[in-house]
């Protein structure tokens, strides 16, 4: 099959073959299903296939038995890819830490457990949810019901142990993808049983956190369990899993230094710290308030079926559930005279009088419950037509927050938020052709064609308790709600003109609707009125084979990103008046792109990439300082421009056998070009977007048995504000530049058992996104199967 793809590849000669236990965190692979086909020769007979040869949405790497995939020439993007085989010497416990070496891409992941885990890519930052596409096995996982850090993609869909590869496609160069994937593309491939197999494994962790009034460690566990087969045409893979953890604090009560004096009806306390905030504001911190010490418990259950119909069409079924519940502690420093705890009211600092709100130190609870169900029909012909149907439905069945009105112990009054009934559907239907393989040369082309649709849906209702623990509903408070919905079609073709030339092309029309808007306070109820727009957006993409080691491409393409249900309808309430919503929001309107070169040299393969993104109408939440007062909601700025480099490097056997090493370096100059809402922002650095990456993760495999991984991350100079005032980032409540070191130690007794001693953050750096990051933390996991 190798041979095969390489003299499609490469019409004057082969690579050399890379021995098969090497993993790719850089590779090249088809972004469509028309460059799969064109390349994937099915294993003999074709319903012994694994059941994802033929991913869905998710670009495939082609892969033989015995060699690594080589660099393919007909990719309309960069793509970075991680197998199971580089990741299982990682420090891995949920989905997203697959990604944590990825090329000029970090994750905002605070804890495990962290439900808010998103991810930052060249020009969109870890806010912006709303700009990367997240798959499992072609169903969608993004969440876009808003466009923050709550509305990160839900990983918790996926078993970490069951994933094969993770490709991360860069950018929205190709037609088969929507507007949101203007940051990047991630598709998750797991993997499905041959023969029988069961497996377990159990991992504990901990940390030792010391900031403020905090010093003290916090622990965790998970547990997996999986059990799989292939009987006849039908094959079937079962997990369960379990994760319970604690947080280091998250967030603190904190107050502007005081310069009125204390009035002798304050009460006198003690307990405060005092530190430099992110614009150098001298500021005490009064205890561990709202996101405080966060203690999960979660629960996953997944069945993965695939049936062959026929050797060449195959049905799949996948169900996931995930439940969750949570209680977020706080904390107060202070303390009066007798040594009681002091939670609100009017206080003496150092001579100093300030006014702790009742609801400085509420604490919360709450509970989730979630359900995935997806349907699949492919068919998985070697060449010429093939189609495929996948339908999915993420069903949001139970969520439910409840919040104290004050930091009083007990189960006094508070309010509880509704989310259930939330979620979103999708339906991808595409057809393929792929040219005989003794036709694949010149004049050749490779066709693809599709329909996307999907819909989503918000509802939120809030209501006032007695008993903020476990009480019913009392009196209404507000709610939110809304719809939209996108139906796309495509067409794209890669076109081999000449033995060294190929383009590719294409164009995506959406169609964007949203409805349904209301918003209530009390007996007050709005109603927003419908909007719809509808795109073109084109792509184009030319590589040159220079050599037959050797590839350069250039690749642009129009993406819109239209407004989420969050940004259009939900926002605050402020006493009597609706706040923070705009239904008037424009889509985002992206034009990108890229030149590209590819190398491979012995064992390693190098890549070396220009880009270029010129955003008009980004959306993000910022205050009109044009308008008295001042507005602060999701708005549109008007250009955002982000360019830069990446270079990546991913070798096998450097300097000596057995070391695997792949390394990163990227810049990225994002800058606001025109902001017409708030002009003092125009010539800043967007936010959140560092200047430099970097990443490197070297494997040395000392034996069949044994390895050692030695990895560290790197994230520059950022701004947490629109106007760059934040002149102290590192520290609390900023966005810091950190260097942090990982570790782990891997030994494998039996070919079925794994021992795994490992650490991250190795030098206990502490370190900032606005919340501190975990401090050092120490991972003992082991695994056993059959």
């Amino acid at each position: 099959m190798l041979d095969l793809f390489k003299r499609a590849r490469q019409p004057s000669g082969c690579r050399a073959a890379v021995r098969s236990r090497a993993y790719l965190p850089i590779a090249w692979l088809p972004l469509s299903l028309m460059t799969q086909a064109a390349y994937a020769i099915p294993e003999t007979p074709p319903a012994q296939e694994d059941s994802n040869s033929a991913a869905s949405l998710a670009p495939v790497v082609i892969t033989a038995q015995a060699s690594r995939p080589t660099l393919d020439p007909n990719l309309p993007a960069s793509v970075a890819t991680i197998t199971a085989d580089q990741f299982e010497n990682w420090n891995v416990v949920t989905p997203e830490d697959v990604l944590k070496y990825a090329p000029n891409m970090a994750v905002r992941k605070r804890f495990i457990g962290d439900l808010n885990s998103t991810i930052a890519v060249r020009g969109t930052s870890n806010s912006q949810t709303a700009r990367g596409l997240v798959y499992a096995d072609g169903l969608l996982l993004s969440n876009f019901l808003g466009n923050t850090f709550t509305f990160a993609p839900r990983w918790s869909m996926v078993f970490a142990d069951a994933i094969d590869k993770v490709d991360v496609v860069y950018g929205p160069y190709s037609a088969l993808y929507p507007g949101n994937s203007i940051g990047a593309t991630v598709a998750i491939t797991t993997r499905m049983p041959t023969h029988f197999e069961a497996d377990a494994k159990v991992q504990g962790f901990t940390q030792h956190f010391d900031l403020f009034g905090v010093n003290r460690s916090f622990n965790g566990t998970n547990t997996t369990a999986t059990i799989g087969d292939k009987i006849g045409n039908l094959s079937y893979l079962i997990g369960v899993d379990h994760l319970e953890n604690t947080s280091q604090p998250l967030q603190f009560a904190t107050f502007p230094q005081s310069t009125t004096p204390a009035k002798t009806t304050d009460r006198p306390v003690t307990g405060a710290y005092f530190y430099n905030d992110q614009t150098n504001a001298r500021t005490a911190v009064l205890g561990v308030s709202n996101e405080g010490l966060l203690r999960t418990f979660q629960d996953q259950f997944r069945v993965k079926l695939a049936y062959d119909i026929t050797p060449t069409l195959q049905a799949g079924f996948t169900l996931g559930y995930w439940h969750q519940k949570y209680n977020s502690d706080t904390q107060t420093f202070l303390r009066d005279a007798a040594g009681n705890p002091v939670y609100s009211g009017f206080v003496n600092i150092g001579g100093f009088e300030y006014n702790v709100p009742a609801a400085t130190f509420a604490p919360s609870q709450g509970s989730s419950e979630n359900f995935l169900y997806g349907l699949s029909l492919r068919t998985r012909n070697a060449t010429g037509w093939n189609a495929e149907a996948i339908a999915s439905y993420f069903d949001i069945t139970q969520s439910i927050a409840r919040t104290a009105s004050s930091g009083v112990p007990g189960d006094g009054p508070g309010t509880i938020t509704y989310g259930d009934g939330a979620g979103w559907k999708s339906l991808d239907l595409r057809t393929t052709w792929t040219p005989p393989t003794a036709d694949a040369g010149l004049a050749a082309h490779w066709l693809s064609f599709g329909y996307h649709y999907d819909n989503y849906f918000l509802d939120n209702e809030t209501y006032t308790t007695t008993a903020w623990r476990d009480g019913g509903n009392a009196a209404f408070a507000n709610a939110f709600g809304g719809r939209t919905q996108t139906q796309a079609a495509y067409a794209q073709d890669s076109w081999r003109f000449l033995p060294r030339w190929r383009f590719t092309y294409g164009a995506r029309y959406e169609n964007w609707n949203a409805y349904d808007g209301t918003r209530s306070l009390g007996s007050t109820s709005v109603g927003y009125g419908d909007a719809s727009e509808s795109h073109w957006s084109p792509k184009a993409s030319l590589s040159f084979d220079v050599t037959p080691s050797l590839l350069l491409r250039a690749s642009i393409g129009r993406a819109y990103r239209f407004p989420t249900v969050g940004e259009l309808f939900q926002g605050q309430i402020t006493g009597t008046s609706i706040v923070n919503n705009n239904p008037n929001l424009k889509p985002e309107n992206d034009l990108s792109k890229e030149l590209t070169a590819e190398w491979q040299h012995g064992d390693g393969v190098y890549r070396f990439t220009l880009f270029q993104d010129d955003v008009k109408n980004t959306i993000f939440s910022q205050t009109n300082t044009t308008v008295i007062p001042n507005v602060t909601n999701f708005q549109n700025i008007d250009k955002v421009r982000s360019r830069g480099f990446e270079t990546a490097y991913e070798g096998q056997n450097v300097l000596l056998r057995g070391l695997d090493l792949a390394a990163s370096v990227a810049y990225t100059q994002s800058k606001i070009l025109a902001n017409s809402s708030n002009p003092a922002s125009v010539g800043k650095y967007f936010y959140r977007i560092p200047l430099w990456r970097a990443n490197v993760v070297a494997t040395y495999r000392a034996t069949e048995k044994a390895a050692v991984t030695l990895a560290a991350r790197y994230s520059g100079r950022q701004y947490n504000t629109l106007t760059n005032i934040d002149t102290n980032p590192n520290t609390y409540g900023g966005t810091s530049t950190y260097a942090v070191m990982d570790a782990k130690f891997t030994y494998r007794p039996t070919k079925k058992s794994e021992i795994g001693i490992g650490v991250d953050n190795l030098f206990d750096h502490r370190y900032y996104v606005f919340h501190p990051y975990a401090g050092r933390t120490f991972y003992l996991e082991g695994r056993i199967g059959i």
